[in-house]
């Protein structure tokens, strides 16, 4: 039996990588920028992050007394909940678990608020920003953060949707009550899980 040159049958479809979660798209090397706000201006020299709240010892650090507590490096994947995806990527900062460990939460204490310099907030369960889910970074790939990308410090909670990772955080506040921040108020999921496709309220 004659076999026609170049068929092959059903074409195979391309597989899916298996760290991109439901409905997203890998961007490659590029870094979408999207905001709620105009860019903050910010001084590094002048900047500075407090944790406040229900804890034991609200604290307040520079930038540079946040480097002199040492680095922590993530490696891994991003996701925007407006789908797209950026793989193996890498942000150097401390670890939260670092300056809880100063703030020492008090018992009740069970969700967080982030809070950035321009107002823009974001809520969270204190159990996705400890264990080793959270970092708040001012370097990405070996480089200082730049003022479209949060710089010159931002929070990184890769895990979740990256609206729970504010730009240019100024304060994180420890609560016994869930309180919802700018896009939750505005109908997207409390939590945000790229996993369970947790983009809106209801999700």
């Amino acid at each position: 039996m004659a076999i026609t040159r170049g068929f092959s049958g059903r074409r195979k479809q391309a597989e899916r990588d298996p760290r991109l979660p439901p409905g997203q798209y890998d961007v490659g090397t590029s870094w979408p920028v999207l905001t709620a706000e105009p860019t903050a201006r910010i001084d590094a020299e002048r900047w500075s992050l407090t944790i406040d709240g229900l804890v034991a010892n609200p604290s307040t650090w520079s930038l540079k007394e946040l480097k002199a507590l040492g680095n922590d490096t993530y490696r891994g994947d991003i996701h925007c909940v407006t789908t797209w995806s950026k793989l193996d990527t890498s942000f150097t900062g401390i670890s939260l678990d670092t300056l809880l460990e100063v703030a020492q939460p008090l018992p009740e204490a069970r969700f967080v608020v982030e809070e950035s310099t321009t107002r823009y907030r974001t809520n969270l369960p204190l159990d996705d920003v400890t264990g080793g889910k959270a970092w708040v970074v001012w370097e990405h790939e070996g480089k200082p953060l730049t003022r479209e990308h949060g710089g010159p410090v931002r929070m990184l909670v890769p895990h979740l949707y990256f609206w729970k990772s504010a730009k240019w955080i100024s304060k994180i506040t420890l609560l016994d009550h869930d309180e919802p921040g700018f896009w939750e108020i505005n109908g997207y999921h409390h939590r945000g899980d790229p996993w369970q496709e947790q983009r809106f309220d209801g999700d």
